[in-house]
């Protein structure tokens, strides 16, 4: 059951034309599926090409790989035998949940590392019970696999859970592109599938979600003689190691060459990955003090990886949820497509000693990147004290500018209106607005986080200057029509202040 303020919230975001669902909604909806309306697909977008442009800057480079792959490709991973949660029934509705998240949904706690002992006496203990009808749950746990299942010309195939082994199979054509030369880096950002058990988180847990995966080759002998190593090593993170949490210590801030001292992470391209992950959610303008780095613990970690870390975000509706996990996964990716498919899949250092490349990755899901910007830029205005409103950073603003003119009767303010309209929208996201008072439109476009509104005045025709409202302070300035769109930029990439940009109107 929804808490009062959750219910407020997805209220506001389905009125906003930010998600909608679960979809479709005019058939009773799916769980796990979801529909991002116009404000929402926006925010997306801006979510999606902030990762890009990460990725990018830093030498990886974006490929786009199939979503249904043959069986004989995740028998290879491991996926057909591995990929399960486990499951527990309630003993009176036989409503079906997932184990771990039952736990991890009211406490603070790494239940995906619990033995099915260790959940169950947790359960009992805490008098947790069906969140459906409150009945008790069974003294048992199953497992479910979560492939989704297909057929393609009759050969068994399965929807991707997720996007890295797609990006794995095209090792040999993408190490000939970069000229045989590692470390190399690509990614994907694309629709992934799983059979989910009992959603109930919104985007956070779908069926069908998006994720934005990286994925860097290296040769293992570099991992410690990483060469951007020196320009990171000083800068701290909030490490929360799995001794620590065990402990219910709270959170360090750790230089990265002491993580790696300590043992804490194991090389420096590791280090190196994850403060570039970090520095993702940083660049949302989420708040630091609601990001911290969880380490896997032994029993959670996947087989296959040396180095786990988790980035969680505290959101206001579910806590601690993770947003990106960062892993060291070896060899084991390329070693078993090799094996299974008779490929060939190496690379060869300068004396001409081949080996197998180590893969580190790092997985966004950018549903739940977006939701955390929803979540915790909410505004919510109690009864009579102003509207709700979106303040989402203006950088990830799904709409970057509104244009007004004062009024719409008067023909030379509309032509010139849609002049600057066109002309802004060579770099940003425009909304014109022309139905009712100045005062409607402003408020319409705050509460649609839409940092800077634009009024095409008289003063616009006579002096050729526009005025700017400033989304939260509310403040107004001129501007020269011809500089508006370099002011905006600046103003939207924070490079300069709002009142010296411009004559503070009286």
């Amino acid at each position: 059951m929804k808490n009062k303020d959750e219910k407020e919230f997805i209220s506001f975001i389905q009125e906003s034309g930010l998600v909608w669902g679960p979809s479709p909604e005019i058939y009773g909806g799916l769980a796990g599926f979801y529909t991002y309306g116009p404000l929402g697909k926006l925010l997306k977008n801006k979510v999606e090409n902030s990762v890009r442009k990460i990725f990018n800057s830093n030498g990886f480079r974006e490929i786009e790989c199939p979503t249904v792959l043959p069986d004989s490709v995740w028998k290879a991973s491991g996926h057909l035998e591995t990929f399960k949660d486990r499951i527990i029934a309630c003993s009176k509705c036989k409503a079906v949940f997932r184990a771990d998240k039952i736990i991890e949904e009211k406490y603070d706690v790494p239940a995906d590392s619990f033995s099915n002992e260790k959940i169950l006496a947790f359960i009992k203990e805490k008098g947790l019970v069906c969140p459906s009808c409150k009945g008790l749950f069974e003294n048992s746990i199953d497992t479910q696999s979560l492939m989704m299942k297909t057929v393609v010309a009759g050969q068994e195939a399965s929807l991707r859970p997720e996007t890295a082994t797609g990006t794995y199979l095209p090792y040999v054509r993408f190490y000939n592109y970069f000229r045989k030369k590692l470390p190399l880096g690509v990614f994907q950002i694309g629709k992934a599938y799983r059979n989910e058990i009992s959603p109930r988180q919104h985007v956070l847990r779908g069926r069908e979600f998006t994720q934005a995966e990286g994925q860097m080759f290296i040769d293992p002998e570099t991992k410690n003689k990483w060469e951007m190593y020196n320009e990171i090593k000083e800068v701290e993170l909030p490490f929360w190691s799995s001794a620590e949490q065990e402990a219910e210590s709270p959170v360090k801030m750790v230089k990265i060459k002491d993580a790696l001292e300590k043992g804490l992470i194991k090389s420096q391209a590791y280090g190196w990955c994850i403060l570039l992950a970090y520095n993702q959610f940083i660049g949302f303008g989420l708040p630091a003090d609601k990001i911290r780095l969880r380490q896997h613990h032994p029993d959670e970690k996947a087989f296959y990886a040396d180095d786990a870390w988790d980035i969680e975000v505290k959101l206001n509706n579910y806590g601690w949820t993770e947003m990106c996990g960062v892993h060291d996964r070896t060899d084991y990716d390329l070693t078993q497509h090799a094996k299974f498919s008779g490929a060939k899949l190496e690379a060869v250092r300068e004396g001409g000693e081949k080996f197998v490349p180590h893969i580190l990755e790092i997985a966004f899901g950018t549903d739940r990147s977006a939701y955390a910007l929803m979540d915790l830029f909410y505004d919510k205005k109690e009864e009579g004290e102003g509207k709700t409103m979106f303040k989402v950073p203006y950088n990830m603003a799904p709409i970057d500018v509104s244009v007004f003119p004062l009024v719409k009767n008067k023909s030379e303010l509309l032509d010139l209106a849609k002049k600057i309209k066109k002309d802004l929208e060579r770099d940003f996201v425009v909304d014109y607005d022309v139905a009712g008072t100045v005062g409607k439109r402003y408020l319409r476009s705050a509460v649609a986080g839409i940092p800077y509104a634009v009024t095409v005045d008289f003063d616009s025709l006579d002096k050729k200057i526009v005025t700017i409202r400033d989304r939260d302070s509310e403040k107004q300035i001129r501007v020269k029509v011809d500089e508006l769109r370099n002011i905006i930029r600046d103003l939207i990439n924070g490079d300069v202040d709002f009142l010296k940009a411009g004559e503070l109107v009286k």
